[in-house]
């Protein structure tokens, strides 16, 4: 946790990892991904516009922000649309924030210096606009360059996941290189792992910088010391499944959030079609306290 003066006045910010906890142990571990493939627009008779984009991503709030833990709109498709597609990833951000579900902006930023400085302000600030709860980031030119990241989280409150072990094929070629007798994807993990125990030190209960592995992998690194959130693409339309989620994680599973887009976003965009979809896709992930 972080102290700020604000004045005389001291303000506790709860980090990230604390926050997930309690929203999971509510509303249970399923991640629900905002994804307005120009493809979807065209299956819910929406005009490949930001307009289009808007009434898209309007559809999904209403239908799972409220009951769902954690909602990733994928920022590229956003992106795609200009300044008026970021316009709309602002307001279904804050509408997401109004309806008790934490964000992740999936962007993938990672850069060096003041770049990835620039790229934690934008995403990770306070006075942003476009501020989320949590960011993608690739730690693929090195983990320390993600440092501005880190900082700027840690002291707002908010989360990372880390690149680690994608399911693409081409991924495997880095991923999965040797370092020190370990591979790679599993020194981003470790490393992870150590800024998470800082914070449990510090009198957290979970850490603030997860990972993403994905979750149709046979050999993903060790996570049951990572002591923090795992985002686990591939559930559903990719092949993935609710056992391979746990038994992937490991020790870690109590924050190991299963990514679904594909196979709720295809039930609209009748918004209570996509609503009992997400409640159906939810039932495996609930929380068992």
């Amino acid at each position: 946790m972080t102290a700020k003066a604000e004045g005389s006045a001291v303000r506790t910010i709860k980090g990230f990892g604390d926050r997930l906890s309690e929203v999971v142990a509510e509303r249970g571990r399923l991640c629900v991904g905002i994804d307005p493939h120009p493809r979807l627009l065209d299956a819910w008779q929406l005009p490949r516009s930001a307009e289009g984009l808007e009434r898209f991503a309007t559809t999904c709030v209403e239908a799972f922000g409220d009951i769902v833990a954690v909602v990733k709109p994928q920022v590229a498709f956003f992106e795609a649309y200009g300044s008026k597609g970021f316009a709309v990833l602002e307001r279904t951000l804050a509408d997401l924030k109004d309806a008790g579900a934490l964000s992740i902006a999936d962007a993938k930023r990672g850069d060096i210096g003041s770049t990835m400085a620039a790229y934690a302000e934008a995403w990770l600030s306070d006075s942003s606009s476009l501020a989320a709860d949590a960011l993608t980031v690739s730690p693929y030119l090195g983990f320390g360059a993600l440092d501005p990241a880190v900082s700027l989280a840690l002291e707002n409150g908010r989360g990372l996941f880390v690149l680690a072990a994608t399911s693409n094929p081409e991924g495997a070629s880095v991923q999965k290189a040797m370092v020190s007798g370990e591979t790679l994807a599993q020194t981003m993990v470790n490393q992870a792992a150590a800024i998470n125990a800082r914070q449990i030190d510090g009198g957290a209960k979970a850490g603030s910088i997860g990972v993403v592995v994905g979750a149709t992998l046979d050999d993903a690194p060790v996570l049951s010391d990572l002591r923090g959130p795992i985002l686990m693409p591939g559930v559903g339309a990719q092949g993935g499944t609710p056992a391979d989620v746990d038994r992937l994680a490991g020790e870690s599973k109590g924050l190991a959030l299963p990514n679904i887009s594909r196979a709720i976003l295809s039930a609209g965009p009748d918004p209570a079609a996509l609503r009992r979809a997400t409640i159906e896709a939810a039932a495996p992930f609930l929380s068992e306290s």
